[in-house]
């Protein structure tokens, strides 16, 4: 009993903008599983606002996450609009040359991200930080791709935010995070459909 009325507690303690950002954040996501374009505006919002929140909790490689995802909502937002073959690209699964490429993004940006930390930020979660932004730097590149892997890749570093989220006390983030983790689930599910329609199709 004591464990919950301090979890409602944390929870009626949250900033107005960290419960904006989730919001934002919710709705985002359930615009984009309806395929509207207005799910760029909401992302943005949430984004802006979720940095402000990173920053006082030191989460300095979550916020070089968000501003990455703050430009491929501007860029995602003007190209799905103008771009009439990006929305017929098919799905596909990882070649060897993609997964070369996912290693190496995920130990580059970790190296980068965590030397960062230490050297110039008070960091106390360095590797924590790093690696949860590196494994969602890999999954962004292969949702671009439309590589199937995505969500498998994004999900490992949702399943590392959330415990980094309550150890900051972010708990609204860590909700979000884990709602995340399950509409990943079901977007590789959906997306495995789609494959198998689109292979017979051909």
């Amino acid at each position: 009993m004591e464990i919950i009325n301090q979890i409602t507690q944390a929870f009626q303690e949250t900033s107005w903008l960290e419960r904006f950002s989730v919001l934002c954040g919710i709705i985002q996501v359930l615009l984009s599983k309806n395929n509207k374009v207005s799910n760029y505006l909401f992302g943005i919002l949430g984004i802006v606002s979720g940095m402000y929140v990173l920053f006082g909790a030191k989460l300095y490689a979550d916020i070089a996450l968000n501003i990455y995802y703050l430009v491929m909502s501007i860029y995602g937002w003007w190209y799905w609009k103008t771009n009439q073959s990006a929305r017929e690209q098919p799905i596909t699964s990882c070649e060897s040359t993609d997964w070369s490429t996912v290693i190496g993004i995920v130990i580059g940006a970790f190296a980068i991200l965590y030397l960062f930390l230490i050297t110039f930020t008070d960091s106390d979660v360095p590797i924590w930080d790093a690696w949860v932004s590196c494994t969602a730097w890999a999954g962004m590149w292969l949702l671009a791709r439309r590589k199937i892997e995505n969500w498998i890749l994004l999900n490992i570093s949702n399943a590392f935010a959330v415990p980094l989220l309550i150890h900051k006390e972010l708990y609204l983030f860590a909700v979000l995070t884990t709602f995340l983790f399950v509409v990943a689930i079901f977007g590789y599910i959906k997306w495995a459909k789609i494959m198998k329609i689109e292979s017979n199709s051909i």
